[in-house]
């Protein structure tokens, strides 16, 4: 990954806060989790909209190297996608 990559994805991450919480994201209300692990150095993030069963879920790993994307089961353009959405709204 590029380092201007590795740097949104950071940003990106780290606006989501620790723990459950709820956002809107395109008029849809979203349930939101974010676990951080192994000393800060793998953070999970879970989404489901809670007006049906659309979910996603990617784990990023913090590495020597950069940072490391890992989506579960949707492409990471979706993840980010999804992530660019729900930091408008945990900024706003």
């Amino acid at each position: 990954m590029d380092e201007g990559w590795d740097q949104e994805l950071d940003t990106l991450v780290r606006t989501i806060p620790e723990g459950w919480s709820r956002a809107e994201i395109a008029g849809q209300a979203w349930g939101v989790t974010r676990t951080t692990h192994a000393g800060g150095k793998v953070i999970s993030l879970n989404a489901e909209r809670l007006s049906d069963t659309e979910q996603l879920g990617a784990n990023v790993w913090i590495t020597s190297e950069g940072l490391v994307l890992r989506p579960c089961e949707v492409p990471a353009e979706k993840v980010m996608r999804f992530l660019r959405a729900a930091a408008k709204v945990y900024t706003d």
